[in-house]
């Protein structure tokens, strides 16, 4: 029910809105001292009305940063591929799901998320203790649990709209929070992350 509300929200954005937004994105994450100053970034290419990632994956090749992106397995789980610029990704439909942008280079392998400094993540909300309501797939919570058991510890940082900070999101056990969340207005750092 939650998750839909913010897709509703999120469907009547123009083309216009999501690029806009995307550009200021960009420039704000880059603001983010642990993010300009990686060296890997495990990204995502964003689909329709989800916060724009394009201009940022773009900026940070562009200072020579590592950027890699998911590929979608068969059972939700994520490997991930180097990002070369946008003419290196491939549409990619999977089932009855949406389609998606991925890498259509060399498989790196599941545990290749371990080596990032940073992971950006997808969402629809994050509250102010940092706790992300995902898209209800699954697939980042296995890649934080994975990060977990491997011992890594990258920052996580969810990009989304101003309207998406709200005061409280449902979590469960297994929800991690993120150390901040970007907007095209700012930067938020959160607490004890």
């Amino acid at each position: 029910m939650l998750r839909r509300e913010f897709l509703t929200v999120r469907n009547r954005l123009t083309a216009d809105d999501v690029r806009e937004a995307a550009v200021a994105l960009a420039d704000r994450a880059l603001e983010l001292p642990t993010l300009a100053h990686a060296h890997t970034v495990a990204a995502y290419v964003s689909v329709g009305s989800e916060p724009g990632t394009l201009a940022l994956l773009d900026a940070l090749r562009a200072r020579d940063i590592e950027v890699l992106l998911p590929v979608l397995l068969p059972d939700n789980d994520l490997d991930w591929g180097t990002y070369d610029g946008e003419g290196s990704l491939a549409r990619v439909q999977h089932g009855g799901k949406m389609a998606l942008f991925e890498p259509s280079g060399e498989r790196l392998g599941p545990d290749a998320v371990t080596a990032a400094d940073v992971v950006l993540l997808p969402g629809l909300a994050v509250d102010g203790r940092g706790m992300r309501l995902g898209r209800g797939g699954g697939s980042y919570d296995r890649v934080l649990a994975r990060l977990e058991r491997a011992g890594a510890h990258p920052a996580l940082v969810v990009l989304l709209y101003d309207s998406e900070v709200v005061e409280h999101v449902p979590t469960e056990a297994h929800d991690r929070p993120v150390r901040a969340v970007v907007t095209p207005s700012g930067v938020r750092r959160f607490a004890g992350s």
